[in-house]
């Protein structure tokens, strides 16, 4: 993002690997999935090409795809650095920089899903690191952000509403994950007609929410990139010097709103298919207690 105003170039990195694995990558392409992705799209008077762009050696490895795989490198290398050696009596800033982090994320996690909510937390701060690394790439000089690809981002709300589905049915049965959209017991009268309404709306709520979440981080972070680029091209070379030092504020602040947005969604999904068994546990107690004392009256 700081390097280019105007087009988006390609990175280096891209055209790098491209370079030497785009040759075969692109023949085996040719020669097998394209010929599939022609066959299927057939059906609704297209073609690949049409739908995924010019298939060529230079771009058979997409660039978001190569951004998004340095990302998860970067995010386990980035957590190993701060963490360092670990030290109660004498913690380095990376380590507190980590544990605030930590804090932050496991606060989050509790607030919203309850206690039991950090039997989640790898999961739900996985999707936070990675997001926020891959928001925070367009700020690097030779990469972009791969949250700025529609692809990469649906990818990640398929991921989260594959994984608090996963939970829902492993946790409570298949029957009473999808009963839980049916909304309250009802009477009977109102149950027959209000009931397939609510679950109907729900339904439809539910399985529109990995286009949701992935919509919204894809449009906050392209149209950041976007502003970038058009800001700086209003009065080149100055505003391509100035500017974007400001607008690196605004990017920055950007990508850790968008970190939060996801995660704290994500986690709300989470919360909708999850219950604390200790809530019924200590119900059944209190009633065993309160069934004691009777009988010591008595």
């Amino acid at each position: 993002m700081l390097l280019f105003a105007g087009e988006h170039p390609t990175p280096l990195i891209v055209e790098f690997v491209n370079y030497y694995i785009g040759g075969p990558l692109h023949n085996f392409q040719i020669n097998y999935t394209k010929p599939i992705w022609d066959k299927f799209f057939s059906n609704f008077g297209t073609d690949a090409e049409t739908m995924f762009g010019v298939y060529s050696p230079e771009n058979a490895v997409p660039w978001y795809t190569i951004m998004f795989v340095i990302a998860c490198i970067l995010a386990v290398a980035v957590i190993g650095l701060l963490k360092g050696k670990l030290s109660d009596d004498d913690p380095q800033p990376g380590q507190m920089t980590l544990e605030a982090g930590y804090l932050a994320v496991s606060n989050l996690v509790e607030n919203v899903i309850g206690p039991h909510g950090m039997k989640y937390f790898p999961v739900i701060a996985t999707f936070a690191v990675l997001v926020l690394i891959s928001n925070l790439m367009g700020t690097f000089p030779l990469f972009m952000s791969p949250t700025a690809s529609v692809n990469v981002t649906f990818a990640l709300g398929i991921a989260s509403f594959v994984y608090y589905n996963y939970i829902g049915i492993s946790e409570n049965g298949f029957l009473k994950h999808i009963g839980h959209l049916s909304g309250p017991k009802l009477p009977l009268l109102m149950a027959i007609f209000i009931t397939p309404l609510i679950f109907s709306i729900e339904l439809i709520s539910n399985m529109i929410r990995p286009l949701t979440l992935g919509v919204r981080l894809f449009a906050n972070l392209y149209a950041d990139e976007q502003i970038y680029f058009q800001i700086s091209n209003l009065y080149p070379p100055y505003t391509q010097i100035l500017l974007p030092a400001l607008l690196l504020v605004l990017a920055v602040f950007v990508a850790f709103v968008q970190t939060l947005v996801f995660t704290l969604l994500s986690s709300i999904y989470v919360s909708e298919v999850t219950h604390h068994h200790d809530d019924h546990d200590d119900h059944g107690d209190h009633a065993e207690g309160h069934g004691e004392a009777a009988a010591a009256h008595a």
